[in-house]
């Protein structure tokens, strides 16, 4: 695992280890395990769950930011920084959801996401919201996992399959 953002060092469908019959392994998702691979082992549960989860984790940060949005009208500190802070939280939000939602298809630069942190940070309703929405239709980042692992399935197949027949015997062509 990389310390840095806790993702696995290598891509789905790695061949670190072995599935059942030999061959790459399928990367675990969160919450899922490698349940997405044959939709197994409670995945429609896990997804009904990180659904409701996600969804309910943005509605309580939404109330918090209400909160917030409230102390800085009591604190009375004028329209101009209202708005500013409204259209800061819009904004980033916006880029977060975006960011996390290309994140599902296609695997990110690690620099760009770390220089992004930050902006993700303050825009954690828009990857709450992202991951709501992906989990209803798949296990966000199945997507992606599914193709790497079997593209490694491919990849591994052609590498085993054995010829027949003595390669040594064979008739060369003059």
């Amino acid at each position: 695992m990389s310390d840095e953002n806790g993702t696995p060092d290598t891509p789905a469908g790695s061949a670190g280890g072995t599935d059942q019959g030999g061959g790459p392994r399928p990367e675990p998702l969160r919450f899922f395990g490698t349940t997405w691979v044959h939709h197994d082992h409670g995945y429609a549960a896990r997804r009904a769950g990180v659904a409701v989860g996600s969804l309910a984790a943005a509605v309580v940060s939404c109330l918090i930011l209400r909160f917030a949005y409230e102390g800085i009208r009591i604190a009375d500190t004028g329209s101009f920084v209202t708005v500013l802070i409204i259209a800061m939280f819009a904004i980033c939000s916006a880029l977060a959801f975006r960011n996390t939602w290309e994140g599902f298809g296609r695997r990110h630069d690690p620099q760009r996401q770390a220089s992004l942190r930050g902006l993700l940070a303050i825009g954690f309703v828009g990857s709450l919201l992202a991951y709501f929405f992906r989990s209803l239709t798949e296990a966000p980042g199945e997507k992606l996992h599914r193709e790497e692992y079997d593209r490694a399935r491919e990849e591994y197949a052609r590498r085993s399959s054995r010829r027949t027949g003595n390669p040594s015997k064979k008739k060369r062509r003059r």
